[in-house]
């Protein structure tokens, strides 16, 4: 990682190779039985009982760490390690769904998509009273990523047809898609998981 690289990468590996047609015609039905195995790992909770109180966003850990990062300068490892795997499943199923692989998402191999997220010393890397406002702080993204995200939407139709006719995923319209990904998980470390202090920059690119 070069000294300017943000701490949350992630990349997905060009397919060099011919992409399933029949597969990619159909990838919106295709998807929907590994939609149905993230969803039930995925969907949020909130249970009270026994003066105990559980919170999912969106199945990642967010209230629990938040609370041990203020009050105990801590974040547990498993917590950290359930959030980054959640999060790698989520994104192999976003990069199939979005047609950047053709291959069927696995629950726990890499596969083509590649997610790095540092564990933090929360001490020396966390100020304890910032995860209380990240998620505001981190307006301007949510803002900005409404737009590329339609554009998104725009580049994977175009991407789809093209797949169609020639089996393969133009480099461009690749290179962008990847990187809106990429977008979205650097704000989603930033503001919920609460990995790191570092504010997300505004672009594609690592």
């Amino acid at each position: 990682m070069t000294p300017t690289a943000y701490p949350v990468q992630l990349s997905v590996a060009y397919p060099a190779r011919p992409l399933d047609r029949l597969t990619s015609l159909f990838r919106v039905f295709t998807v929907i039985p590994i939609l149905i195995v993230l969803g039930t790992v995925s969907a949020a909770s909130w249970q009270v009982g026994n003066g105990t109180a559980v919170a999912g966003a969106g199945g990642l850990l967010w209230l629990g760490p938040l609370l041990m990062i203020v009050f105990r300068q801590k974040y547990p490892r498993w917590w950290f390690d359930w959030n980054r795997e959640l999060l790698r499943f989520a994104n192999r199923v976003a990069a199939y769904f979005l047609l950047l692989d053709d291959r069927y998402p696995s629950t726990d191999e890499e596969q083509s998509v590649h997610l790095d997220l540092p564990y933090p010393d929360v001490p020396n890397d966390l100020n304890r009273w910032l995860p209380l406002i990240k998620w505001l702080l981190a307006l301007p993204h949510y803002v900005a990523l409404f737009f590329i995200d339609i554009a998104a939407v725009v580049v994977v139709i175009v991407a789809w047809f093209a797949i169609l006719v020639t089996a393969s995923y133009p480099r461009g319209l690749f290179d962008f898609v990847e990187g809106v990904l990429r977008w979205h998980n650097r704000v989603l470390a930033y503001a919920f998981l609460l990995i790191t202090d570092h504010y997300p920059p505004f672009r594609l690119a690592p």
